[in-house]
């Protein structure tokens, strides 16, 4: 478990260096979105994977028990979570737009826009997560500090909490992401059958196909990170919502006699497990990354002969 959660955000680091200082046949705004997504992704990781999950068993009074930890822990774990999540879905809306030869193109599609839209997204996913603030109290019982749910909060405030963060991170990204991704495929559709049917010259049919190859790896890299966090989040996702719908929501989580507890761990685990897969999906899909990450990988093996 150390080694792991030591690898996992070096992967997204490693991705996040080639794509900003290496040449991946990618646009500056899909550049600079990708960038942002390794930087949450990483954010994810030593939040939550690694401050809450790993050090627990580790440690037997983590510093999260504490004041004013205890109550700043889930701005910083469900902001982080929360902006991994949205960029995901701007990524996935903005290249539709890409595609698309709406007159908003051009203004949507920019770097500028980009910087400030990713902006936007951090800080408006740390601001939707600040009410986390007054859910959790440290108390201390049976000789040990302890971080829990504030009982003095009213019930329907928790109750609230959860489904806004059920709603916000897993409903409506997901219907967002399969709307925008069918439209996408359904546009491509189209436009490959009207330029199976015109008529081009000899110099506009030499640039297509390469035009179409660079459309067809955007949107390969696209479907495929957008669609790996779906897959990915799903099961957590249902089991959220029946665990919010159910009595189910009062049995003890560490009792692993109940099959629903079995299920929402697995699905907590793959949901955080999207965090770190992105650098494998560009190795498997982009060619370019696949050169880049090899020349990169060469360098730093002689860079560690010559210090050594």
């Amino acid at each position: 478990m150390p080694s792991l959660t030591l690898i996992l955000p070096s992967a997204n680091t490693i991705a996040f260096l080639i794509i900003w200082r290496r040449n991946c046949m990618l646009s500056r705004t899909s550049t600079l979105y990708l960038m942002a997504i390794s930087v949450a992704d990483n954010l994810v990781l030593i939040f939550i994977v690694v401050l809450e999950l790993s050090l627990k068993y580790y440690q037997q009074e983590l510093f999260w028990n504490y004041e004013p930890w205890c109550r700043l822990r889930d701005i910083f774990n469900y902001g982080a979570y929360n902006a991994s999540t949205w960029l995901v879905v701007v990524f996935t809306a903005e290249r539709f737009v890409a595609i698309h030869t709406w007159r908003i193109k051009t203004k949507v599609c920019s770097p500028r826009c980009a910087a400030w839209t990713i902006t936007a997204v951090f800080l408006f996913s740390h601001v939707f997560a600040i009410p986390y603030y007054w859910s959790n109290a440290s108390v201390y019982e049976n000789n040990q500090t302890k971080c829990i749910y504030n009982l003095e909060a009213p019930p329907q405030f928790i109750h609230t909490l959860v489904w806004f963060q059920t709603l916000h991170v897993y409903i409506f990204p997901f219907l967002g992401i399969l709307t925008i991704n069918g439209l996408t495929l359904r546009l491509i559709s189209l436009s490959s059958r009207i330029h199976v049917s015109s008529h081009f010259t000899s110099r506009v049919n030499k640039i297509t196909p390469l035009l179409r190859s660079r459309r067809r790896k955007s949107m390969v890299l696209l479907v495929t990170v957008s669609m790996s966090f779906v897959l990915l989040s799903v099961t957590r996702a249902i089991t959220q919502i029946i665990l919010r719908m159910t009595q189910m929501h009062s049995f003890d989580r560490n009792d692993y006699s109940f099959q629903i507890n079995i299920v929402a761990d697995t699905g907590t685990m793959l949901s955080l497990s999207n965090a770190a897969v992105n650098m494998y999906l560009y190795v498997c899909t982009q060619s370019k990354f696949r050169q880049e990450f090899l020349a990169y990988v060469r360098q730093a093996s002689v860079y560690c002969k010559t210090k050594l």
